[in-house]
Order: C-alpha cells, then sequence, then structure tokens
C-alpha cells in the first residue's frame, strides 16, 4: 500500500468528520440563510475531494522530505495546537500575535522581523474581523 492511498484515506476520513462535526453546530433564533455550517461543510467538501485523487491515482514513488522539514510541520501543528488553547485564555490578540511571530521566524523572518509580522497580523486581522465587520474574537483578561 502506498503512502499516498494512506494519506489520502486518513484525509477523507478527517473530512467525515469535520463535516459530522459541522452539522453538530447548533443553529441560532437570527442566523443567516445558510447558517453557520454551511462554510465548514463547504470546507469539509472541497477536502473530501482533494483525498480521492491520491487514493485513485497514487505516486507510486513520492517524495518524502527530509527530517528535519517533518521536524518543522511538527512544530507547526504544535503552536497551532497550542494557539487554538491559549485563544479562549489569552484572547484574540496575543494568541494571534505569538503563533504568527512563531511560524514568521520559523518561515525564514529574522526574529525582531517575526515579532513585528506577528503583531502586524493579529491586529490586522482584528480590525477587519472584529472592528470593520463586527465578528466577535476571543476576548482575553484584558477583555480584547
Amino acid at each position: 500500500m502506498s503512502s499516498d492511498r494512506v494519506f489520502g484515506g486518513v484525509g477523507l476520513l478527517l473530512a467525515a468528520f469535520f463535516i459530522w462535526q459541522a452539522t453538530q453546530v447548533e443553529l441560532g433564533f437570527s442566523s443567516d440563510p445558510l447558517g453557520p455550517r454551511a462554510f465548514p461543510i463547504i470546507i469539509g467538501g472541497v477536502m473530501a475531494l482533494a483525498c480521492i485523487y491520491p487514493l485513485i491515482r497514487p505516486d507510486e514513488s513520492p517524495d518524502w522530505p527530509p527530517l528535519g522539514r517533518l521536524l518543522e510541520i511538527a512544530l507547526a501543528v504544535a503552536v497551532m495546537t497550542a494557539y487554538s488553547l491559549a485563544l479562549s485564555e489569552v484572547g484574540f490578540l496575543l494568541a494571534t500575535a505569538v503563533a504568527a511571530a512563531i511560524l514568521s521566524w520559523r518561515l525564514g523572518s529574522r526574529p525582531l522581523g517575526a515579532v513585528i509580522a506577528g503583531v502586524g497580523i493579529s491586529v490586522g486581522i482584528y480590525v477587519v474581523f472584529h472592528l470593520i465587520l463586527g465578528l466577535a474574537l476571543a476576548r482575553g483578561p484584558w477583555g480584547f
């Protein structure tokens, strides 16, 4: 069995789980016509379609990244997991700034540039989604 088929199968199972979880979202009294379930279901559907291709036509000799690159991927997953856990504790601005700074640094920015990028990304997203669009973002202990 090729690694592409394993990847496609695991991805397909993950997409099914994602879609199932999206159907569990409770609808509010005054939600838009599509509701909060539509976007996650669409993302899960696109993911499922993307995972079917490696199941049907796997690469016979896939090129795996070197161990160092796999560790970088694992670090990115760990950062995003920590971000999702920290979001409700410290709020959107701080959690996003730290996660974006770490990921920017690992993508090749110098440490100071990564911190500036992290703060800029965090504040930029906050301004667009919270201040302009009026969407609720996780509030930290400081109220923002």
